[in-house]
């Protein structure tokens, strides 16, 4: 009796492997995030009119690190949608090379994205500010940073770090600061 031959192409081991690495960095932001607290409701950020430079104070019902660990939670929440949808397509088996080129592309900007936003944080927090959570869409950055009063230079110094990772356009970055 003959045992089956299972031939991997090049595109097989290119997929696992992509999958592999966006897994891993899912885990890692995971494990960076603080979810060890309870979470209650936090108030809404409101973004329309600001300018680079122009703090948003947001006041939250729940505490500060309530607030940054919640903001977390629903990024790693959202991101972790679209990667279980996008493998939910990649198995349904019925779709071209094309289609799945196309969405692991996909998978594999999430998972810079995903990568960015942890060093980026990370950086900012070596910085001398206490905690922030930092949104990437590609296109456009978000930086939520907990501050007594965010300053131009603190705010220039933000998007220097911000820019010194991604590309960004200025009139695309909004910093925003928690009290």
């Amino acid at each position: 009796m003959r045992k089956p031959s299972f031939v991997f192409g090049k595109k097989q081991i290119v997929l696992a492997g992509l999958t592999l690495i966006l897994g891993a960095a899912i885990y890692v932001n995971y494990i960076l995030s603080d979810t060890q607290n309870q979470l209650k409701p936090a108030g809404q950020i409101d973004s329309s009119g600001l300018a680079y430079g122009d703090a948003q104070y947001v006041n939250t019902d729940a505490s500060d690190e309530d607030y940054f660990a919640e903001m977390r939670i629903e990024r790693m929440t959202s991101r972790d949608k679209a990667v279980e949808t996008l493998e939910m397509m990649l198995g349904g088996g019925d779709i071209t090379e094309d289609e799945k080129a196309a969405m692991t592309e996909q998978a594999v900007s999430i998972s810079a994205l995903i990568e960015s936003e942890s060093k980026i944080e990370n950086l900012i927090k070596a910085a001398g500010f206490e905690d922030c959570v930092v949104y990437l869409d590609g296109t456009s950055a978000n930086i939520v940073v907990k501050s007594g009063g965010l300053i131009p230079s603190q705010a220039a110094q933000i998007k220097d770090i911000l820019l010194s990772e991604v590309d960004v356009a200025n009139e695309n970055i909004r910093i925003f600061d928690v009290k």
